[in-house]
């Protein structure tokens, strides 16, 4: 592998200085590839408008072809950080616009593209906010093959649409995960529940490997709901990206029918309890179900 930089007269982003990431891969079969530390895209999935894609301008590579906004990663930027950034560059796609979902990556060994699958939580009116863009458009999912679509794009596009109906949920039963640690829980059940939905709130946010859900693709980015119930309900408001579910009676009855609403909503939902009656009665609304050593494990 060898890295080459483009020459100064070569129209890569233009309006500002050149990162260290802005420069060509060259793997020794000879293929080059952009961004020395990798690129990320974001496939914004709007659901009412489809997908947002970038109609590339004539100098770029593969030049008018339409693909998603993204580009060459900084170094040390995390592949989620770099998706959401080239979209706000390119795309001037809003801070907090996007809830990621998925975080697909293609590995060569030399060079790595991740594509961020995100769900539009504040829809937005794409902007043309730097030279490579020469179009911006929200495109329907069965219209998406109709354009002349950038090579690495069309490629991985099949494998992509297979998993934009999939979206992973998981619902904790609070009281079981808590209690199979004998860590003093017992004396401050409301406080014991407010750590456990801190831990949890970092599979929102770091992911899942998708072989711990049974999923296809790197990293999923789940809906969490935590059940609480009894002296547990004190606990406070929820941690970031996670839904308190307060079981006004039976948490058993509440972990159910979470995860049967969930279900209804399309939903993959995982039900995490150690408890055999419960996991029955979850499996019979549609959800798998894992022990609390799974969870804590993973947290």
């Amino acid at each position: 592998m060898t890295i080459e930089y483009p020459p100064p007269g070569e129209p890569r982003r233009p309006l500002g200085p050149r990162d260290p990431g802005d420069a060509w891969v060259i793997a020794p079969s000879g293929e080059r590839y952009w961004g020395r530390f990798g690129a990320a895209g974001l496939l914004a999935l709007d659901p009412s408008r489809g997908v947002l894609l970038q109609h590339r301008v004539s100098w770029s590579h593969f030049g008018d072809t339409w693909a998603l906004p993204g580009g060459a990663r900084h170094e040390g930027e995390s592949a989620c950080d770099g998706a959401l950034r080239e979209a706000k560059e390119e795309a001037g796609v809003p801070d907090g616009s996007i809830r990621p979902r998925l975080l697909s990556v293609l590995d060569l060994d030399v060079w790595t593209y991740a594509t961020l699958v995100g769900d539009v939580v504040e829809p937005f009116e794409p902007t043309i906010s730097d030279p490579e863009s020469r179009e911006l458009a929200w495109v329907p999912l069965d219209e998406i093959t109709d354009r002349p679509l950038h090579p690495g794009f069309a490629g991985s596009w099949d494998l992509l649409r297979g998993l934009l109906d999939v979206r992973p949920a998981i619902v904790v039963d609070a009281a079981n995960v808590v209690g199979s640690v004998p860590d003093g829980w017992w004396r401050d059940r409301a406080g014991a529940a407010e750590r456990l939905m801190a831990r949890v709130a970092g599979l929102t946010t770091g992911g899942v490997d998708g072989a711990h859900l049974g999923l296809p693709g790197s990293t999923w980015f789940p809906e969490v709901s935590v059940v609480v119930e009894g002296q547990a309900k004190a606990a406070g408001g929820a941690a970031s990206g996670v839904r308190v579910v307060r079981a006004e009676a039976s948490g058993d009855d509440a972990i159910v029918a979470e995860a049967a609403r969930l279900v209804a909503a399309g939903r993959t939902v995982t039900v995490v309890t150690s408890d055999r009656e419960l996991s029955d009665r979850s499996a019979e609304v549609g959800a798998t179900v894992r022990g609390a050593r799974w969870l804590l494990d993973l947290v």
